[in-house]
């Protein structure tokens, strides 16, 4: 990523929510959170999981489940990035590519500061376990459509590569996103209480660790409509795995820090993974 002295630094936010099921709601809230976004430009602002419509259950993400380019949730989302001149990854909606289609995408899209969405990226790993929490089975597969495309985006800010939550624990992808370049690894979550409280933190540094990457955790906080808990703690982790902000209430609120481009370029310079990653060659 190239980084003049004369640019000013990039500001990473991630944004925590608690999303309710009704999307006018939570796009009026993030509106109201985005009054406390730091003052920086250029800023990278991402959203949780399920950020404009959480705990009503598949049915009702099916029935709000828009068309690529058209629908109120992703206006509003636009009209976000643009009214505040941020760049967005609008954490994930439901998206189908045809009206008759039963299952939805689970799609991430990144807006620039004029609104125009320039990529999506539909969520490869669906949550499909069992969890010790009230919810108990999760079956993310049964209504939503796995993605297929590893993606990342090359804009003036750096090469941004998408990821979605539950993606969290399968390092390949991620090392597939350095190896296309990526620069800042973005990752709408919405972690359980339980898993979040195990393993959240130790993923999200291991994650930034391995691919010397910035990251930027969205997450999704407190009980929700359904009775779902979320564990929370949106993060911005840099390229050395140490945390550089942590949403630690359990309410709506913002974790912000500014991008230290020279330092990730030293980080690399001086341990370079990269160019001694041999693993394809040995096993």
């Amino acid at each position: 990523m190239s980084h003049s002295n004369h640019r000013p630094p990039l500001q990473l936010t991630a944004v925590q929510l608690t999303s309710s099921p009704d999307p006018s709601d939570n796009l009026a809230t993030l509106r109201d959170l985005f009054q406390q976004l730091p003052p920086a430009r250029p800023q990278l602002v991402v959203l949780p999981e399920a950020c404009l419509c959480f705990g009503a259950g598949d049915e009702r993400q099916r029935a709000i489940a828009e068309l690529p380019g058209s629908g109120p949730m992703q206006e509003g989302l636009a009209a976000l990035a643009r009214d505040f001149g941020v760049w967005l990854v609008a954490g994930t909606i439901p998206l189908i590519d045809q009206p008759q289609q039963q299952r939805f995408s689970a799609a991430s899209l990144l807006y620039n500061p004029a609104g125009e969405c320039l990529a999506r990226y539909n969520k490869i790993n669906l949550f499909d376990v069992e969890v010790a929490d009230s919810t108990g089975t999760y079956r993310e597969s049964a209504a939503t459509l796995p993605g297929t495309d590893i993606v990342t985006v090359t804009t003036e800010i750096g090469t941004i590569g998408m990821a979605v939550c539950y993606d969290l624990r399968f390092a390949e992808l991620f090392r597939q996103l350095r190896l296309a370049g990526a620069d800042i690894i973005v990752l709408p979550s919405a972690f359980t209480q339980v898993t979040g409280s195990a393993h959240w933190h130790v993923l999200t540094q291991a994650r930034a660790i391995e691919q010397q990457c910035a990251l930027v955790a969205a997450a999704q906080v407190g009980q929700h409509a359904n009775g779902r808990q979320t564990y929370g703690h949106a993060l911005v982790v840099d390229a050395w795995g140490s945390i550089q902000a942590d949403a630690e209430h359990t309410s709506p609120s913002l974790a912000s820090a500014s991008f230290n481009a020279s330092r990730q370029q030293d980080i690399r310079g001086t341990m370079p993974v990269l160019k001694q990653f041999q693993t394809q060659q040995v096993f």
